[in-house]
């Protein structure tokens, strides 16, 4: 009996201890909870003595290639709150000064609590009310902020922009979405980050760094100071200049020339591969696009028929009609299938069976300088007749046909170059594996003849026809094309600084440039880009006009000047324009002109007029 009732005690006292310890577990568990993993808590703890308000950083500004100033920043202010911190005030006087409804303070309020639409919303921390108040807006409700307990205001900045010009090339900025929170902690509800341009894809370098202030409060929540005088905040670090290598003056007179027209031009300075311009039509003022009325104007844009939003010289993929035709001379050259003494003959056009792509009157035969000269439509399709129908180099057409676009590709064409901009398209070159779906593997070079002239399958942007003016320029290489020139106390990705070299000799080179030289400047055969010629300056360019399915063709013209040391090459892409001699030639002689003397002569200024002048737009847009 007096075991039992030992072994009873025992266990009784095991079961106690075992309470104990359980019920220790359990604050220790509800201890560790609260202060580490419940966030509330820790935001309620913190709030009932600090304030911490974030310091925003300075936003990178922009310069162009002379120096000029872009972008800069303004003041501007945000109406934050604090919601565990909100007493009953008057409303109505609140929304008459904000200028907005009883309903939409509702709204908004509920929108803050959503944890779906703000994650990591705790009522302990300060929220986002409303965003980028104008400085007559701040100054009347700070006069009464007293009045509305749990708001205050945050300083920030927005964007101004010194020129209405470069839109898609500057880019803008927009308030972060839910994905982004989620990706970068950087970023909490209501900040901004870069959504287009140069501001998104340097949006890292222009940001800058946070920094904190921490406020200490009293025991009714009552502002008191800086929390030992500051000894804890951490200053923000203004984000980075960029020095662009736009000439805005070249840039807003490009924007001149194209206005009322749908198109492009790029220029860029072949030994370095800097962009000169980027001009896309239509484009808008990017000042339309910062303050609160930014939504409602960008909807606006987004809803042209036009596109202004679509930035044409990266994304738009056209037919490159005959600028195509040098690459074409250069492939053949490299591979043996031509010398430059080769010739071909043509009777207005490339006979084949099943059609015969057209061409102007000039003399014939004619070798290659001859056949860039004067565009000729059929020494460039014999070429590719000779180098892939031919079993003399390849045993197949396949192999002959993946040789031929593997140039192409290194060339810059059928992939991104890789410039520091968003939403570069890649264009199309078919493989053989296309062509074999397509025909079941039954093919040769009649059936896919028109890509030899840069029509059929073949689609370029205008950015890489400009490229490859810069490569023949350089007689053999090109740098990345890029808008930005320098990064504050931070040098380029080598992407932009080294050279590309693509599977061409250099020497091959001398032949083509001679070809568009001889184009500008006349030949024993012909001239087709006599409109671009400058007095004292050796203009080399070639014409294109691209079939358009859908209405009047594409004029394009591809160049650089001078014929030796070239300072720019070009590229200039009117839709439904017509012929390459016509509107892109003229707008292109103008363009260099403007670079390389700084002025346009008097004997030009009528064109230039009418030039500008001249509209150019579906009959739906008028």
């Amino acid at each position: 009996m007096e075991n039992k009732t030992k072994f009873e005690l025992e266990s009784r006292r095991f079961v106690l201890g075992g309470a104990v310890v359980a019920l220790v577990l359990i604050f220790i568990l509800r201890l560790f909870f609260l202060q580490v993993v419940e966030n509330d808590y820790k935001a309620w703890a913190d709030s009932n003595a600090f304030l911490k308000k974030t310091l925003y950083p300075s936003r990178g500004m922009m310069y162009d290639r002379t120096g000029r100033l872009l972008v800069y920043n303004q003041p501007a202010y945000d109406v934050m709150l604090v919601m565990r911190e909100i007493q009953p005030f008057d409303t109505l006087d609140f929304c008459q000064i904000l200028g907005i409804t009883k309903e939409q303070f509702v709204k908004r309020i509920a929108d803050i609590k959503n944890r779906r639409l703000n994650p990591g919303y705790s009522s302990y921390v300060p929220q986002l009310f409303m965003n980028q108040l104008s400085a007559q807006e701040y100054g009347v409700l700070q006069e009464k902020l007293y009045k509305f307990p749990g708001f205050y205001i945050q300083n920030r900045t927005i964007r101004q922009y010194e020129y209405p010009n470069a839109a898609l090339v500057l880019g803008n900025i927009g308030e972060v979405n839910r994905k982004d929170i989620e990706n970068d902690p950087y970023y909490t509800q209501g900040d901004y980050s870069g959504r287009t341009g140069i501001e998104q894809s340097y949006e890292t370098y222009l940001r800058g760094v946070k920094g904190v202030e921490i406020l200490l409060r009293d025991a009714h929540g009552r502002i008191k100071g800086r929390y030992e005088e500051g000894k804890h905040d951490v200053p923000p670090e203004s984000g980075k200049n960029l020095k662009l290598s736009i000439d805005m003056e070249l840039q807003a007179y490009g924007e001149k020339l194209m206005k009322n027209k749908l198109g492009g031009i790029v220029m860029i300075e072949p030994e370095t591969g800097e962009i000169l311009c980027m001009v896309s039509s239509p484009t808008y003022d990017p000042s339309i696009l910062i303050g609160r009325q930014r939504g409602k104007n960008y909807a606006v844009l987004q809803k042209d028929p036009l596109k202004p939003l679509f930035n044409r010289p990266l994304m738009a993929q056209y037919p490159p009609g005959s600028t195509f035709k040098p690459t074409q001379g250069l492939i053949f050259l490299q591979e043996g299938v031509i010398t430059p003494e080769t010739t071909y003959t043509c009777a207005h056009g490339y006979t084949y069976r099943g059609g015969k792509p057209a061409c102007h009157g000039h003399p014939s035969p004619l070798p290659l300088v001859g056949a860039l000269a004067t565009s000729c439509n059929s020494f460039f399709p014999w070429g590719l007749h000779d180098m892939i129908d031919s079993r003399k180099r390849y045993p197949t057409v396949q192999e002959a046909f993946d040789v031929w676009k593997d140039h192409l590709v290194s060339m810059g064409y059928g992939y991104k170059l890789g410039v520091d901009l968003p939403g570069e398209k890649r264009g199309f070159v078919p493989n053989s594996k296309f062509y074999d779906k397509y025909y079941r593997g039954r093919w040769n070079s009649s059936t896919v003849i028109s890509i030899a002239i840069g029509q059929g399958e073949i689609l370029a942007t205008p950015l890489q026809i400009c490229n490859l003016a810069a490569t023949i320029a350089n007689r053999g290489y090109f740098i990345t094309p890029h808008v930005v020139k320098e990064i504050q106390d931070t040098p380029l990705d080598t992407l932009y600084t080294q050279r590309r070299y693509p599977t061409i000799q250099s020497q091959y080179y001398n032949y083509v440039a001679e070809g568009m030289r001889g184009a500008v400047e006349g030949t024993a055969w012909g001239a087709t880009c006599r409109g671009a010629a400058l007095p004292d300056i050796e203009v080399c360019g070639k014409t294109g006009t691209a079939e358009n399915p859908h209405g009047k063709d594409h004029s394009i013209f591809m160049g650089f000047a001078p014929y030796h040391n070239a300072k720019v090459a070009i590229s200039v892409f009117v839709e439904n324009a017509g012929f390459g001699a016509t509107y892109a030639v003229p707008i292109g002689k103008l363009m260099l002109e403007k670079y390389l003397k700084g002025e346009i002569s008097e004997a030009d200024q009528a064109l230039e007029e009418a030039i500008a002048n001249t509209v150019i737009l579906p009959n739906n847009a008028l």
